[in-house]
This record gives C-alpha cells, sequence and structure tokens, in this order.
C-alpha cells in the first residue's frame, strides 16, 4: 500500500513521532495505522498513541461587561497564527455576546444555542470549515453584580490571559481593573485563607514539615518554622495576602479595603492551561531530517 503524505501527517498527529519515523512505521506496517503505532511505540519513538483529535490549545480569551453583566471566555484553536486570525476574533467576539445574552449555565447548554440561524455548534463547525483548524469553546464564566459594584475586566497580551473581577462596596471600575490586572500578573487561586480547604491546608504542612526535616532542622523548632513557611504558603495562593504589584507597600487586603470594597469573586483564564501541549518546530526537524541523508 502506497504511504501517502497526508497518513504520514495523520500518524505524526497521533504519536508526536519525526517525519521520517512516521513514514518508516507506515511502511513496516503496510499502511495500517494501529499497527504502525505500535511499531512507534515498540521502538520506543511514541511513549503513547494520541487517538483523539488534535489538540487546540491556542486560541484566545476575552472579557467583556455591560451593566451589571459580565462574561469571560476561552475559545481554542490549534495555532498561534489562527488566533490572530481576524475571522477568528470576530467568532469569539460573537460567542461572548450570545453568551452575555443567554446566561447559559454549562458549554452543553452554549453550543446549543442559536447563532445566526444555526447552533452554536454548527456555527463553530462552519469556522472550522472556513478557517482549516480544529476550533472549540472551552470554558466561559457570567458574573452579576449590582449597582453598588464594580466589574474589573482585564485583557492581557491580546487575549492570551484575562481577568474578571468583582468588588463589592465600590463602583470604581478602575480599582476593580487594578486588582485584576494583579491577578492576570501573580496567578492567585483563592480570594482569602478561608477558601482554602483543611485538606489542602494540612498537605502543605505535612510536605513542609518533612522539608524542614530532610535539612536538619531540630524537631522542637519545625514546628514554628512550618506555620512561618505557611504564611508564605498563603501569599502565594490566596490574592488578599499578595504584595499589591501596583504599590510594593501594601497588600491587595489594605488595597481594597482603603477603596470600602470587598472582593467577592474573582475569574482567570489563560490560553492552554491544562491542557497537554506538543511543543513542534517543522523547520528544526525537517533540517535534522535533510542533515542526516
Amino acid at each position: 500500500m502506497a504511504v501517502t503524505a497526508q497518513m504520514v501527517k495523520e500518524l505524526r498527529e497521533k504519536t508526536g513521532a519525526g517525519m521520517m519515523d512516521c513514514k518508516k512505521a507506515l511502511t513496516e506496517t503496510n499502511g495500517d495505522m494501529e499497527k504502525a503505532i505500535d511499531f512507534l511505540r515498540e521502538k520506543g519513538i511514541a511513549s503513547a498513541a494520541k487517538k483523539g483529535d488534535r489538540i487546540a490549545a491556542e486560541g484566545l480569551t476575552y472579557v467583556v461587561a455591560e451593566g451589571n453583566n459580565a462574561v469571560i471566555l476561552e475559545v481554542n484553536s490549534e495555532t498561534d497564527f489562527v488566533a490572530k486570525n481576524e475571522a477568528f476574533q470576530s467568532l469569539v467576539k460573537e460567542l461572548a455576546a450570545l453568551l452575555l445574552a443567554s446566561k447559559p449555565a454549562t458549554v452543553e447548554e452554549a453550543t446549543a444555542l442559536t447563532i445566526n440561524g444555526m447552533t452554536v455548534a454548527d456555527y463553530i463547525n462552519a469556522a472550522i470549515a472556513k478557517i482549516g483548524e480544529k476550533l472549540s469553546l472551552r470554558r466561559f464564566t457570567v458574573l452579576s453584580k449590582s449597582d453598588n459594584d464594580a466589574f474589573g475586566a482585564y485583557l492581557h497580551m491580546g487575549g492570551r490571559i484575562s481577568v474578571l473581577t468583582v468588588l463589592e462596596g465600590t463602583t470604581e471600575a478602575d480599582s476593580a481593573k487594578d486588582v485584576s490586572m494583579h491577578i492576570a500578573a501573580l496567578r492567585p487561586l483563592y480570594v482569602s485563607r478561608d477558601q482554602v480547604s483543611q485538606d489542602e491546608v494540612e498537605r502543605e504542612r505535612q510536605v513542609l514539615t518533612t522539608q524542614a526535616l530532610n535539612e536538619g532542622k531540630p524537631e522542637k523548632i519545625v514546628a514554628k518554622m512550618v506555620e512561618g513557611r505557611l504564611g508564605k504558603y498563603f501569599e502565594d495562593v490566596c490574592l488578599l495576602d499578595q504584595t499589591f504589584v501596583k504599590n510594593p507597600d501594601q497588600k491587595v487586603r489594605q488595597f481594597v479595603e482603603s477603596k470600602g470594597a470587598t472582593v467577592r469573586e474573582f475569574v482567570r483564564y489563560e490560553v492552554g492551561e491544562g491542557i497537554e501541549k506538543r511543543e513542534d518546530n517543522f523547520a528544526e526537524e525537517v533540517m535534522n531530517q535533510v542533515n542526516k541523508k
């Protein structure tokens, strides 16, 4: 069976193996894709078969606030190149407007909504056909506030990171945005210490205790040391405990309190976080293959 370039491309996408290795595997297995995957794994060239669809780990996040409602979302593409495409950017904004107006609870509900006479799922598929890459609405959050509160909507690096924060007790959108800028930079996981579960705190305490003992610290002072290090841990993960990026002389808690406000919640999205990415350098790989000949 003749091995085509498309077959090589498909095997490469499924395994992450090199082009020439994929071609050899297909040749050795007479074009049988599954046997070619096993061939590569047996040779230690592919650690595991990626049998799912292509990885869409690039794309854009976006955030928009209108009145007392706001939405933050992430739409993925396969490449950063497509993320800069005007058609893709328009799709993201259209989806944001629909989500803001309809307020669905889940991605499944969102993809069943109607946009321009078709479901969102079909609308995205039409965009895939036009743009030529896998696209997906990965996640979104719709938040609401009262007239006495403020949204902080912040878009960083053209959409690589988006943050949406709700400050209660103030209508100063600029102050809320300052907090969102801080969140974009320092990526806290929680608003305050009371949001961190006891299980997580205890797990961290045990790790820090073991570290201290391994450092040869006397047991009688380890407990005190661990509590001090736990304070640093809370500074790393809790927004209100962090040093404010716009004023190193105060904590975020102090900045917010100076506005007579409290942080109700925040959402931070970064493109592709948590998605396994395959790092490719095609030009370098081609040159390596050429130089081997």
